[in-house]
């Protein structure tokens, strides 16, 4: 799955506060305006969040925002209803983050020439895709399962002949309820595609992360659960290689090489050399490039799940493999906790492509 920035909604957010695992000075703040870029007045109750996070609020009457986050980096978002979506990188390391302004641009005619674009809208559209939307976007793992899609007549269907292609937008925030690791999900999703010809999908929106409330049985379910999520997890790896744990944590790496279309699987013998790591300490910050673009994924402290398993009996049953496509040329940089970018520089497939939403943790979980 890939996760790019753009959509616009309104909404008022309540957020649950959740048990910080962090010490307060691994937090620092980020403070800000939001205003319509036209008129340069201030915009009330727009939502400002640190995607894939926890942490999120909506403007006061004057347009301001202060979110307090864990040391690390993000994609800021804000939305709007009828604005076009704004994001930056933010870190704990940039200069601006106490004095941050969103300009937002009207989008009133942005929508309807996208949607004449793509084709007509189909009847009927989640009678006749939410399935397959649920499946695709969701997944099917255990824990996707026992996720609820709360509100899907936010959702329409457009399907091009032309292209073979299905998308999905929505008119405002999709809610799912994961109610196996215990959030409530909020998407702002700019579309979801799914390109028959090439049985491939992608997703292009915004996760916010809610606590649930639940007893403490409940609570105890969810913190097992997301520990288990997070094994072999695309967050666990990327945290692995910036702390250079990839072997401690389960994780061994090796490049694909095609020799007369027959993949051959190369060892590592200099792990980090060979993803050419280097980290900058003024930045907090590891950048890396693998030598080959093909690059397999075993996670051997965690089983692939029957379900998976049941997909195609050539599967190997004692370890998760995986394996990630690099854009040719391209660098990945990643932040100390687990946040990468350009997230759409790496395609997935295998185990981690079959862990979608439902297996989804924020980027500010800890594991105990």
């Amino acid at each position: 799955m890939k996760q790019v920035i753009s959509a616009s909604f309104f909404l008022i957010l309540f957020f649950i506060p959740s048990i910080s695992l962090f010490p307060q000075s691994d937090y620092y703040s980020v403070r800000g305006k939001v205003i319509d870029k036209i008129t340069r007045q201030p915009l009330q109750g727009a939502s400002v969040f640190a995607q894939n996070t926890t942490f999120g609020e909506a403007t006061d009457s004057a347009g301001a925002f202060r979110i307090r986050i864990p040391n690390g980096g993000y994609s800021l978002v804000v939305t709007f209803t009828g604005y076009e979506t704004e994001t930056i990188r933010i870190t704990n390391t940039s200069a601006q983050n106490d004095s941050l302004v969103f300009e937002l641009t009207p989008r009133e005619k942005s929508l309807e020439a996208v949607t004449i674009a793509i084709t007509t809208e189909v009847k009927d559209g989640w009678q006749k895709y939410g399935q397959f939307f649920t499946k695709n976007f969701i997944g099917q793992s255990n824990f996707a399962q026992q996720c609820a899609i709360r509100n899907p007549e936010v959702l329409h269907f457009y399907f091009s002949k032309k292209r073979n292609r299905l998308k999905v937008l929505a008119t405002e925030p999709l809610v799912v309820d994961n109610f196996a690791l215990g959030y409530h999900l909020k998407f702002a999703i700019d579309s979801f595609t799914n390109e028959y010809s090439t049985n491939t999908n992608q997703f292009i929106g915004y996760p916010l992360f809610e606590e649930m409330k639940g007893i403490p049985d409940s609570e105890d379910l969810w913190k097992h659960n997301r520990d288990i999520a997070y094994k072999g997890s695309m967050l666990q790896l990327m945290r692995s290689i910036f702390n250079q744990t990839l072997t401690k944590e389960g994780f061994e790496l090796q490049f694909i090489i095609k020799n007369n279309n027959e993949e051959i699987p190369i060892p590592l013998e200099n792990l980090y050399g060979a993803l050419n790591y280097d980290k900058d300490d003024s930045t907090n910050t590891v950048e890396f490039m693998p030598n080959q673009n093909e690059v397999a994924v075993i996670y051997r402290n965690a089983q692939p799940e029957k379900i998976y398993l049941d997909s195609d009996t050539t599967i190997k049953k004692d370890f998760q493999l995986s394996t990630l496509t690099f854009a040719p040329g391209e660098s990945i940089v990643i932040e100390q906790n687990g946040y990468y970018y350009d997230q759409t520089d790496i395609t997935t497939n295998g185990y981690l492509a079959f862990k979608k939403i439902g297996d989804m943790l924020p980027y500010d979980y800890v594991p105990e």
